[in-house]
């Protein structure tokens, strides 16, 4: 009767009936006190195994976004390591493209200088032109016809660069100012610290400053055929 009197008790005092029962049981029937504290005692004993628990999940938890991290930044570094060697990779071949070009350019000078020279017999260099013959005298014969005036289908063009040395080109009589232009850009020479200025063409005598209009105009139009000396001058970017 003292056991079902300590079962009704403990079930009063909340406690599920299996788990009084096998508190009682445990504690050999000692009473509601003895059983209580057994039951009480459970619950601090798992109360204790999970905040245990929590704690190692919480710990895994922090090593694991302490690896994840590490693994990220490696990732980030490594992406941007890739990046620079790209980079630098884009830089080597857009230099060498830039150096190719130019080497293709120069040949093509040459190529057309050696052609020229092979096909009028005129020498290229650094020489200035020879002076133009003078005419024969004429005779005062009424029976003999006036000459015609000759056509001439090349130019020779001395440029006198602002060091002192010079250029000799042969051009054809057709071929624009800017032809000229470009020669003279591409075989006066690096400056120092790379790069070039832009070029000014002057015209020897009388001194005149051609402009960007006359750059598209054949040089037969602008009074340079068959020979012309041209002085260079800086020009300022604008």
């Amino acid at each position: 009767m003292a056991e079902l009197t300590a079962l009704e008790s403990l079930i009063e005092m909340g406690f599920p009936r299996g788990r009084a029962e096998k508190a009682l049981a445990l504690t050999g029937n000692q009473g509601i006190e003895a059983a209580m504290d057994w039951m009480l005692e459970l619950v601090a004993q798992k109360h204790r195994e999970r905040e245990e628990r929590e704690e190692r999940e919480a710990l895994e938890r922090e090593r694991q976004r302490r690896r994840q991290g590490q693994e990220l930044s490696a990732a980030r570094q490594r992406l941007q390591e890739d990046e620079m060697r790209r980079a630098a990779e884009e830089r080597r071949r857009e230099k060498a493209e830039e150096l190719a070009a130019r080497q293709r350019v120069r040949e093509k000078i040459e190529r057309d200088k050696a052609e020229r020279a092979k096909k009028y017999g005129g020498s290229v260099g650094s020489r200035p032109s020879p002076p133009a013959p003078e005419p024969a005298p004429v005779s005062s014969s009424p029976s003999q016809e006036p000459p015609t005036k000759r056509e001439y289908d090349q130019c020779r063009i001395q440029v006198r660069l602002p060091d002192g040395t010079s250029l000799t080109q042969t051009f054809r009589a057709r071929e624009q100012l800017a032809a000229v232009r470009l020669y003279v850009e591409l075989h006066r020479g690096e400056e120092p610290g790379g790069g070039q200025d832009p070029v000014q063409l002057l015209s020897g005598f009388p001194r005149r400053a051609f402009s960007e209009a006359d750059m598209e105009r054949p040089l037969q139009e602008l009074g340079l055929v068959p020979s012309a000396v041209l002085i260079v001058a800086k020009k300022c970017p604008s």
